[in-house]
């Protein structure tokens, strides 16, 4: 199997998702690609005399809009239905990251009274060794990293933007999709067409004040395996401890069921069960989690611990 590598050029970056955008790199499945991102808000690592971050130029405004995404990789062989698999091999983020909180008229920020504050701004330094993270007011935090941003585009005309999560994965902010995990996503386009960004070098459920510790990820190695026979209708992922199924909606109610009806799903593909004895199953031993509301679009995340069903026959 190859390797490849993407670096944050210009020919590689945009901020939406297109089926027309054309593709940085094409592989195989089972290829692995080693990536370099950019932080969501195009930042580089280097400094305007004011102390300033630079950003990339030159950007267009309404194409490079959205979060700072790398990519997009064609697999060859990927079609419609097919599912992708994502193996989160290796995650390590750059130096320096950023929180910010109030300041913007957003829903938690109307709901909490802080629109119309100033920005509260943390800015952090990262080691990647020693997986603290510390900010200007020497407050640290263990860092956790994995990229808010992994998808592939609807199969519809014209540019999407990157906030809102979609079936195909993107703007997920899932902090359960660290390094070791396997990201399962379905396919809308022929070659898929992945594109990747918004490092977070730690984050809670929620993602509260719409940002996490905001960094660019100096390393991500990632290898795409197709399922040419597994159909899924929306985002899950294998982690050493636990099944996830993740769905999104303006509702947060609808969210939360759209994530348990895939994971009762996931249930009776797995187990020789009914859907209806899935449920009980599911009532003692799946976990509902909110993965964020700050997106437009709400996450919620299901989640099935290895282990918790017992003596529960496996489906042929």
């Amino acid at each position: 199997m190859a390797f490849h590598f993407i670096e944050p050029e210009r020919r590689t970056l945009h901020g939406k998702f297109s089926r027309d955008i054309p593709p940085a790199l094409t592989i195989q499945s089972g290829d692995t690609v080693r990536f370099r991102t950019l932080e969501a808000g195009w930042e580089t690592d280097e400094l305007t005399s004011e102390g300033l971050r630079k950003k990339i130029e030159p950007r267009d405004p309404v194409f490079d809009s959205g979060h700072c995404l790398c990519g997009p990789v064609f697999i060859e062989g990927a079609e419609p239905g097919m599912t992708l698999e994502i193996k989160i091999e290796k995650l390590i983020p750059g130096a320096w990251g950023w929180t910010v909180a109030g300041g913007w008229q957003s829903s938690v920020n109307d709901r909490l009274g802080m629109s119309e504050l100033p920005v509260f701004r943390y800015d952090w330094t990262l080691d990647p060794e020693t997986k603290i993270g510390r900010n200007q007011f020497g407050h640290e935090i263990a860092l956790r990293p994995f990229l808010g941003v992994m998808g592939m585009p609807p199969n519809k005309e014209g540019l999407h933007p990157t906030p809102p999560p979609r079936v195909t994965g993107g703007n997920m902010d899932c902090k359960e999709l660290v390094e070791g995990v396997s990201l399962f996503l379905p396919i809308a386009v022929r070659g898929g067409l992945f594109s990747t960004g918004d490092g977070h070098a730690a984050q809670g459920d929620g993602e509260v004040s719409t940002t996490a510790i905001e960094c660019p990820m100096q390393r991500a190695d990632l290898t795409f395996i197709l399922h040419p026979d597994l159909k899924i209708e929306t985002p899950r992922a294998l982690t050493p401890t636990s099944w996830l199924t993740l769905a999104f909606h303006e509702d947060l109610h609808e969210a939360m069921y759209l994530a348990l009806e895939a994971m009762l799903d996931l249930m009776t593909e797995r187990f020789a069960a009914s859907r209806q004895e899935a449920l009980a199953l599911a009532s003692l031993t799946v976990d509902l989690r909110v993965t964020q509301i700050v997106n437009g679009v709400c996450g919620v995340h299901a989640v099935l611990p290895h282990g918790a069903l017992r003596n529960v026959p496996l489906r042929d």
